[in-house]
């Protein structure tokens, strides 16, 4: 529960936790920031980590200077890219292995079927829209090195949506998360972020539950 209540608490306050990592260690930020980013995106282990939350919260300290905007909008495309391309080869060596076994440790079955259905309904283009889905956005690259996608296409939509994911995250911390009553109410600002990165998937969830009942 410690556990469980220690990444709540990163997640609601992720101004304070990334102010103080800029405080102490200054330029070794970026690297922490590509870490995460990529580890979010890259390893279906660990889909709990903060993203769309951690894009804006950076991009709202570039717009104060703590941070240089090109440089985090370059390096996190590039870790958002290399994270899709090494979870696509994760999915593609050992994805057909794990995918029929009932249970798979540190592996969640549930997201990965889900992930599956999700890309069932839309094709390639769930690479772009699942990188605005948080846990779907873990698993799709995944379940694309699972399937029949060749890797050239995959590659192709993967460079759009993370370029555009770390596009629309960061520039909007950027642009609006310095504004006074932004600023004001950050945390309710981040969890109005993660509330709607996940609707999707809570509609989701209740328009099955509607159709099996």
């Amino acid at each position: 529960m410690e556990l469980i209540a220690y990444f709540i608490d990163i997640f609601i306050h992720l101004d304070k936790h990334l102010s103080l990592i800029i405080q102490n260690y200054g330029t070794i930020t970026y690297l922490i920031l590509f870490l995460i980013i990529f580890c979010e995106t890259g390893l279906v282990v660990t889909p709990f980590l903060p993203g769309d939350s951690l894009l804006f919260a950076a991009g709202t300290f570039a717009a104060i200077g703590a941070l240089d905007v090109t440089k985090t909008f370059i390096l996190l495309s590039i870790a958002a890219v290399a994270g899709d391309t090494v979870n696509y080869w994760i999915g593609n060596f050992i994805g057909p292995k794990v995918f029929h076994k009932e249970d798979v440790r540190f592996l969640n079955k549930k997201h990965l079927e889900k992930t599956h259905q999700f890309y069932e309904r839309y094709g390639g283009k769930t690479i772009i829209i699942a990188r605005f889905i948080p846990i779907i956005r873990t698993f799709a690259p995944f379940v694309a090195g699972i399937g029949s996608m060749t890797y050239g296409r995959f590659l192709s939509y993967n460079i759009i949506g993370g370029i555009l994911w770390i596009a629309v995250c960061v520039f909007a911390g950027y642009f609006f998360g310095n504004i006074p009553i932004v600023k004001q109410n950050f945390s309710v600002v981040i969890l109005a972020i993660i509330l709607v990165s996940i609707m999707p998937g809570i509609i989701e969830f209740i328009r099955h539950r509607y159709r099996t009942s």
